[in-house]
């Protein structure tokens, strides 16, 4: 019982635990703007979806005809649902807008963390000492 209480007194003095607090605190941020950053993403992509829907209504209602507008949907369709199925087949995700938040989510992360020079290594190593049953090990590739 006494090795593990004075385990427990030596890690709140540990130069590793406040190592390792400073790059969670550094990998806080970095989640943070990469969230804002695919956030960002995805209201550009509805913004495009509304305009290229105004446009088609505008082009049925107005300048041509549906039997001009209605192919011309069809093969848009049809092109959206292949990027979906290209998504799927890059990334072996479900091609939902949860499946392209979490992608698009690593993919800014892994660039953040080169920009900002974080080491997932000495990360993973740290929460390895201060969290003996630490699972989720940060994979930066």
């Amino acid at each position: 019982m006494e090795k593990v209480i004075s385990q427990s007194i030596a890690m709140l003095n540990d130069p590793r635990k406040q190592e390792l607090e400073e790059l969670e605190r550094q990998m806080a941020l970095i989640d943070q703007k990469a969230i804002s950053l695919v956030r960002c993403e995805l209201y550009c992509g509805l913004g495009l979806l509304i305009l290229q829907t105004l446009v088609f209504m505008r082009l049925t209602f107005w300048e041509l005809s549906w039997d001009v507008m209605e192919p011309i949907c069809f093969f848009v369709t049809s092109f959206h649902f292949a990027l979906a199925y290209m998504f799927f087949l890059r990334t072996s995700k479900e091609p939902s807008f949860e499946g392209y938040f979490r992608q698009r989510f690593k993919v800014k992360r892994r660039k953040l963390m080169r920009v900002h020079k974080f080491d997932y290594k000495r990360y993973n190593e740290l929460c390895n000492f201060v969290y003996p049953n630490y699972q989720g090990k940060l994979v930066f590739l």
